[in-house]
């Protein structure tokens, strides 16, 4: 049986671990830096700071793990393209990829177009094998009783449309501002680990990726900033909340 920790602290304290802990796989949902009304975490940020968050997150995870996601707000797309490109500059043994969350239900604009779209960004060892297999879905010719469908069904493209949780989603947890679809964050996974692996979730919020790694066989560790949002996951999943100190994540 595979189990689940939930840690209560900032995860850029993990920083300072002599020996990383060591994941198959990061999943990171960092908060948006546009505002939001998050618990205990001050959503208001300049682009100069932003970045900087970013660059650490991005050199804090490629630590922790050899394969790292991360879903982050639009509007820190060409942040985030500035951090990747250093990174992998100086970094050649780590390839990345741009993938993309869409969806149809978003917020009116009325002076611009409006935001459709989620970026979510792979990084990823060259020496670490990929499992295209477990996330395969029907193809078109299955769907339509075309004889030609190859068995099995095909890959998904890098596009990954899943809507947003919304306030009448049954995924839905009330207490948060924001989360992401759980189907979204199983693809993820699966397309990067098997069961049995081991994944970190940086930023727990509501508990998503605990969820899906309870349903699909894997070992998910949480690091969280808020007492109250970290109290909500704990009464969920029955967990015991542990404060994040330096060399005890695990």
């Amino acid at each position: 049986m595979n189990t689940h920790a939930l840690y209560q602290g900032n995860c850029f304290d993990a920083m300072g671990m002599p020996e990383p802990a060591q994941f198959d796989m990061v999943f990171a949902d960092p908060p948006d830096g546009i505002g939001l009304a998050y618990d205990v975490f001050n959503d208001k940020t300049t682009v100069e700071q932003y970045t900087t968050f970013l660059r650490d997150l991005v050199y804090f995870t490629s630590r922790s793990a050899p394969i790292c996601w991360y879903s982050f707000n639009a509007k820190w797309t060409f942040a985030m393209g500035r951090v990747f490109a250093k990174f992998l500059t100086y970094h050649p043994e780590w390839e990345g990829k741009a993938c993309v969350q869409t969806f149809s239900f978003g917020q009116n604009c009325r002076t611009d177009l409006g935001n459709g779209h989620r970026p979510l960004w792979r990084l990823k060892h060259k020496d670490v094998p990929l499992y295209p297999d477990q996330i395969k879905v029907p193809s078109w010719r299955q769907l339509n009783g075309d004889k030609r469908a190859a068995p099995g069904g095909r890959v998904p493209l890098d596009h990954f449309d899943f809507p947003r949780v919304t306030g009448n989603s049954k995924q839905r947890r009330a207490w948060h501002p924001t989360q992401l679809h759980e189907d979204l964050v199983d693809r993820c996974i699966k397309l990067s680990t098997m069961p049995g692996a081991k994944v970190l979730d940086p930023f727990g919020g509501t508990g998503t990726t605990l969820r899906v790694c309870k349903k699909i066989d894997r070992a998910c560790t949480l690091i969280e900033l808020s007492k109250g949002y970290c109290a909500d996951i704990a009464e969920e999943h029955g967990l015991t909340v542990t404060p994040l100190t330096s060399g005890n994540v695990a």
